[in-house]
């Protein structure tokens, strides 16, 4: 689910050094073309020429000459060597379930793609190139949900596009149909790399599936964070809340970063709003505001808080080289353990966390305006004719239902593992499985805070003629642009899902900042 696409369609070019995150979105979401810089290609041939050197050593040497992982014993002669290449990639591309997401897989393309690029890792430059050449065409091999523990790496994922870059196994060419891989190929005019030593491993050996998936879920959860920031706001207007609890002066008293931010935000959506001041009297009767209204900068500033390390770790994987073995700037080729996908893992379990509490806050100031008892003057479930009509009561069923689903998906997958590979491997990251349950947690947010501004509008709508801020107003014109305000019961999946669509690809956050400005 895309939020805030970007636009800069200009080729992304892969050198020795990190791609950005900004790169991953616009390879992985708006299919630009990849160019190898000139400095990567040299880098690769020096250090290929140093793998090449060993190829022919009697010695056996890792990942260059031996068998991999518990087969790592064995000396392979040369007559084997690209037999022992092809047979790696087709034994390790064993995924199994769903098609993994086409941003996900071109996301893993490019990632590794960069480590190819730093020239540490032994490969020659046309499997570099031929990377490239399919992300160009939009060429995205089909990598399936279930396959990889984490550890080495995203084993089976990567496989299976490496599969595809040897001309098997299936993919999905630009337009998205499915054919085969040597088909696919021929079509785009590129030529099957026949791999040669240690470039099977090199292919194979990255953290990539789970860092892509890290590096969109980040891009999103920003964008949705600061559309918390709006509901919230919405909510706090239409329940009669006040905005004095988010003075800056307040937020200092404790000085969390995101909090500041997300109550500044706050101020500023609710800034000039008429419901506000209608009650902001002496005679208000109302001395504290729920939690899930006056603490939202506390949650929604943790979750900034949180996203921002995560960010961090995925800033210092981009910049990383994982593969085993590497080849040193030395010109030693060393096995390592920098392939483990703990750091990844953690952070990925961590967003699970924050988005499944961002989400529970937003389902209970939903809930709130529904219940009579609690929503200062509107009608029971805001309905047009209570009894009659059941308004937006089972709106909010489906939101609990979502939230529930998320508490779930927040369960960390990194505090497990399975040994594999004959106690090889004996611990391992779960970061794969982290990253999936993710993607599902940001989709399940969405929904969420959906529901919510689609509430919200209809409470703010409710309050007339009193009128709502500059900022809600324009939050709320853009949902009536598409849903239609108060009267009897509609059939609600469509307006849902419209709402959804909106929250996903920023026009419920542009509205506001139209007004507001862009927000922190």
């Amino acid at each position: 689910m895309s939020i805030e696409p970007v636009q800069d369609l200009a080729p992304v070019v892969v050198g020795v050094g990190p791609v950005s995150p900004a790169d991953v979105v616009r390879v992985a979401r708006d299919g630009a073309a990849v160019v190898v810089a000139d400095e990567a290609l040299e880098a690769i041939g020096a250090s290929r020429t140093r793998i090449e050197a060993l190829a022919a050593d009697p010695k056996p040497v890792y990942g260059v000459s031996t068998g991999f992982g518990a087969l790592a014993t064995r000396h392979i002669p040369l007559e084997l060597r690209k037999q022992l290449q092809r047979s790696l990639i087709r034994s390790h591309a064993a995924g199994s379930g769903a098609e993994v997401e086409r941003e996900v897989v071109r996301a893993l393309m490019l990632l590794r793609l960069s480590t190819l690029a730093t020239g540490r890792t032994g490969v020659r430059p046309i499997v570099a190139q031929t990377y490239a050449a399919l992300l160009t065409a939009g060429i995205t091999p089909i990598v399936y949900e279930y396959g990889s523990l984490g550890c080495s790496g995203d084993l089976a994922p990567l496989s299976h596009v490496a599969l595809a870059a040897i001309g098997e196994g299936t993919v999905r060419n630009a337009q998205g149909e499915l054919m085969s891989a040597v088909e696919a190929m021929a079509a785009a005019d590129i030529a099957p790399v026949e791999l040669e030593e240690k470039e099977g491993l090199a292919l194979i050996n990255g953290t990539d599936g789970m860092l892509g998936t890290l590096v969109l879920a980040c891009h999103d959860l920003r964008a949705l964070l600061r559309l918390a920031d709006v509901t919230a706001s919405m909510s706090v207007e239409g329940l009669l809340g006040t905005d004095k609890v988010f003075a800056a002066d307040l937020q200092a008293l404790r000085p969390q970063p995101g909090q500041a931010i997300a109550a500044a935000n706050m101020v500023r959506v609710l800034a000039d709003s008429p419901i506000v001041a209608s009650h902001a009297t002496p005679d208000c009767t109302v001395v504290q505001d729920a939690y899930s209204l006056r603490c939202a900068p506390q949650v929604a500033g943790a979750a900034r808080d949180t996203l921002d390390h995560a960010e961090r770790i995925a800033g210092y994987e981009l910049s990383s080289a994982v593969d085993n073995p590497v080849v040193t700037l030395d010109g030693r080729v060393e096995s390592n353990g920098n392939f483990h996908g703990a750091p990844v893992a953690y952070v990925l379990d961590f967003l699970a966390i924050v988005i499944a509490d961002v989400a529970s806050m937003s389902e209970r100031r939903t809930d709130r305006f529904l219940d009579k008892a609690r929503n200062h003057g509107l009608p029971p479930f805001l309905a047009d004719d209570p009894g009659v009509d059941s308004g937006h009561m089972i709106a909010q069923y489906t939101q609990a239902a979502i939230v529930s689903d998320l508490k779930r998906l927040a369960a960390p997958a990194s505090v497990d593992s399975i040994p594999s590979s004959a106690m090889q491997e004996d611990h391992v990251s779960m970061g794969w499985s982290a990253a999936r349950k993710l993607r599902r947690a940001i989709d399940g947010l969405t929904r969420v805070l959906a529901i919510e501004a689609l509430t919200a509008a209809r409470g703010l709508d409710l309050r007339a003629p009193l009128a709502p801020a500059p900022a809600t107003a324009a939050v709320l014109a853009a949902l009536r642009a598409e849903v239609p305000g108060p009267g009897p019961d509609r059939y609600l999946a469509p307006e849902i899902e419209a709402a959804v669509r909106m929250a996903a690809t920023g026009t419920l956050l542009a509205a506001a900042e139209s007004v507001t400005g862009p927000l922190g």
